[in-house]
């Protein structure tokens, strides 16, 4: 008997087996097949798919000063699809491949619809009786897309597309393959595609979900704007935009529909856009804290720019969000710029450079904000700093602002370099000038400064070691932690280990008395010779220069470099206040010679454009009564003659060159190299900037080794190619090349 039903129970097993499987078009088989794909293979497929996607989501970090994408994904640019090909979409399979590598979770649904393919499909009489396959191909399509396999997802839609027209899914895998056109630069057939699919097709039937009209004319859009139609993208947006569905996608299509707009200068449909987007209650936050940047950006008059200033405040002070206070921040400081409350832009400005874990790029922004208000302030010292900051943070060297920013700060440290050796050599002239017995006084008194400094910073340690000594809240505070970790405890204990022996090496044995001995005799030493440098008078007596000839190149040295300022002044910043007064103290130094007549030129240049006619009169007189046959006055007396002008100003330049040229005969290589670094910010516009940078190169050549030398010639033939300098530095390049392969 138990046997009977074991034997019916097999049977039945059999029975049903056969009835379930993919040869047979049965109602049992079609139902349990598609039941099996679904809920099983498909399944898991689906929510690797969905882990995959959601880690490229998280991962994303958009750049919210450009536009953004419309698609939240990188790809690599010019990746090859390297896929073998099978059974007409793609999915061969090597089970004994023993080298396989890890899968990734997109590797992972790929081989679930792979094996919902191959073990499930029910391909009948040329027909497809599982109705699940569709799923399968249109998951595989999706998983080789997100791996950047974009033909082989391009062959597995066309063959949901081919066999299986009556798909429920077929819409949506033509979007797929529009969407894969796209990333293959055939946006062409993808707008061909997508125009059939949602205006042909839904003015005929119109029975298009509204969730997939949404995504078909996003996929349209992103056609549009890789083959630059932005009116047309515009209007696939809006399109878009009317149902929202996808809150994500949706919130991020407001958004660069915002900024289409803007970047069009229409702020009035820019700002419709982004209250849109702030108004959809189910946009991600952080959509919605930048629209409320947006649109303050995009503010038409001082009323709005009001409002939009009450609503970023209410943002700052809302915890929640904290992620986004660098950009809150610098935006109320550029509001409050533009109101020219300078005060309260700076305040703010700093204030987004304080945030923790602040966006890299804003950071780079608000530097160069605070360095062009500094900058506009005439506070170069401190635009440099804020510049140096942004090209220190910044790693985008082919970025137009940063490049910018460069040049700038080139031209800063030049004058940096020029105010400080000023500075310096003003300071020790002062102390020249003085007698001995005010130099002396004057450094007794420096000495005294320095000592009640010292004892201040000594008398403050103390006091510290005192404070984590006899603070018994701070010990109970620290109660548990380890020795080391304890500040207060570490000090303390360093205090008692020096009070018992002394000051001694990290060395094997350390305790021995003569080490005791050799460390007090070492301190000791020490002590001395610190105080000797920092205390001894007549050790900074005798640094001050007494010969006439130092004393004369410091005079020398300091005119040269009040004269460079006043040119880069005049002529680089285009700060004639700050030109005229280098050039008057120069001129009331007793400067040589050769710099009377240019600095007289400058200042007439310099009043007559601020208006002062009086002083301009002073200057013209001098140059035309005591230089009458120079190429200045001339220009004085015959002020229509525009060609003088420049043959004045390439005389100048070209007396300087001979000089130059002069010292690079003589095996001045150094020098040649130190001055022509100092002339060229002032000569940048000059026909004759070539010729510098090409001795400069040659003097390196000269000082340098070989490689120092090819990159400086490099540098002229690639920033003076048409010119017969740069040209020259071709060929000794082409010859320096020659030369490394032999």
């Amino acid at each position: 008997m138990k046997i009977t039903k074991k034997i019916l129970v097999v049977g039945f097993l059999i029975m049903v087996a056969i009835a379930c499987g993919t040869k047979k078009n049965t109602f049992i088989s079609r139902n349990y097949q598609a039941l099996t794909t679904k809920y099983n293979v498909l399944f898991n497929g689906q929510e690797a798919l969905k882990s995959g996607i959601e880690e490229i989501n998280a991962n994303y970090k958009d750049d919210w000063f450009q536009r953004l994408p419309i698609e939240p994904i990188e790809f690599e640019e010019k990746r090859a699809d390297m896929t073998e090909f099978g059974l007409g979409a793609g999915f061969d399979s090597n089970e004994n491949d023993e080298t396989k590598k890890t899968l990734t979770t997109f590797d992972k649904a790929e081989e679930k619809a792979v094996k919902a393919i191959q073990v499930h499909k029910m391909n009948i009489d040329g027909l497809e009786r599982n109705r699940q396959i569709d799923d399968a191909y249109l998951l595989l399509g999706k998983s080789r897309y997100y791996q950047q396999r974009f033909i082989p997802a391009i062959e597995a839609f066309n063959y949901v597309i081919a066999n299986y027209p009556n798909a429920n899914l077929i819409a949506d895998t033509k979007i797929w393959r529009a969407k894969s056109e796209i990333r293959v630069d055939n946006e062409e057939m993808a707008i061909e595609t997508l125009k059939l699919l949602l205006i042909v097709r839904d003015t005929l039937e119109a029975n298009l979900p509204d969730e997939t009209k949404e995504n078909g004319y996003t996929a349209l859009a992103m056609a549009y704007i890789k083959s630059d139609s932005i009116q047309k993208a515009k209007e696939s947006l809006l399109l878009a935009t009317r149902t929202l569905k996808d809150k994500d996608q949706a919130a991020r299509n407001l958004f660069i529909l915002g900024q289409l707009f803007a970047e069009e200068n229409k702020k009035d449909s820019a700002a419709m856009q982004f209250k849109k987007l702030i108004n959809f209650s189910n946009a991600p936050e952080r959509y919605k804290i930048h629209a409320e940047i947006e649109l303050a950006k995009n503010a038409t008059n001082d009323s709005i720019a009001a409002i939009s200033f009450e609503r970023l405040q209410k943002l700052i002070k809302n915890r929640d969000n904290r992620p986004y206070l660098d950009a809150l921040y610098y935006q109320t400081g550029v509001l409050n710029e533009q109101k020219d409350s300078i005060q309260l832009a700076m305040v703010d400005y700093n204030k987004s450079l304080r945030v923790p874990n602040a966006n890299e790029k804003q950071r780079t922004f608000t530097y160069e904000k605070l360095g062009n208000l500094h900058f506009k302030n005439a506070e170069y010292q401190i635009a440099s700093a804020y510049f140096d900051s942004v090209l220190q943070i910044s790693k985008d060297s082919l970025d137009i602002r940063i490049r910018r920013i460069k040049r700038k700060q080139k031209s800063l440290a030049y004058l940096i370099q020029f105010e400080s050796l000023v500075t310096k050599n003003d300071s020790i002239l002062k102390l020249t000038a003085l007698s001995k017995e005010d130099q002396k006084a004057f450094f007794e008194k420096y000495i005294e400064k320095i000592k009640k400094a010292d004892e201040d910073a000594a008398q403050l340690r103390l006091n510290q070691l005192a404070f984590g000594n006899n603070n018994t809240s701070l010990a109970s505070a620290d109660k548990g932690k380890w020795y080391f970790y304890n500040p207060q405890s570490l000090s303390f204990g360093a205090t008692e280990f020096k009070k018992i022996w002394g000051n001694r090496r990290l060395e094997d044995n350390w305790r021995w008395a003569e080490k005791a001995k050799n460390s007090i005799q070492e301190k000791e030493i020490s002590e001395v010779n610190q105080k000797n440098e920092r205390y001894d008078l007549e050790s900074y007596i005798s640094k001050i220069p007494s010969d006439k000839v130092v004393i004369d190149s410091l005079h020398f040295q300091r005119n040269q470099a009040l004269y460079e300022l006043g040119l880069i002044y005049k002529e680089q910043f285009n700060n004639p206040n700050l030109a005229k007064k280098r050039l008057e103290r120069v001129a009331s130094l007793q400067p040589n010679e050769e710099l009377i007549l240019p600095i007289n030129w400058h200042l007439y240049q310099l009043e007559t454009k601020l208006g002062n006619n009086e002083k301009a009169t002073v200057y013209k007189n001098v140059i035309v009564n005591e230089y009458p046959d120079t190429k200045f006055a001339q220009l004085i007396l015959n002020p229509t003659e525009k060609t003088i002008e420049e043959e004045v100003a390439e005389t100048d330049i070209e007396k300087q060159y001979k000089e130059l040229y002069y010292l690079y005969k003589e095996s001045k290589y150094e020098e040649v190299i130190v001055q022509i670094d100092t002339i060229l910010p002032s000569i940048s516009a000059s026909e004759l900037a070539p010729k510098f940078e090409l001795l400069k190169a040659y003097a390196i050549g000269k000082s340098k080794d070989r490689n120092t030398y090819k990159i400086a010639m490099e540098y002229v033939a690639v920033n003076f190619g048409n010119t017969d300098e740069g040209k020259k530095a071709k060929e000794i390049v082409l010859q320096l090349e020659k030369l490394s392969k032999e």
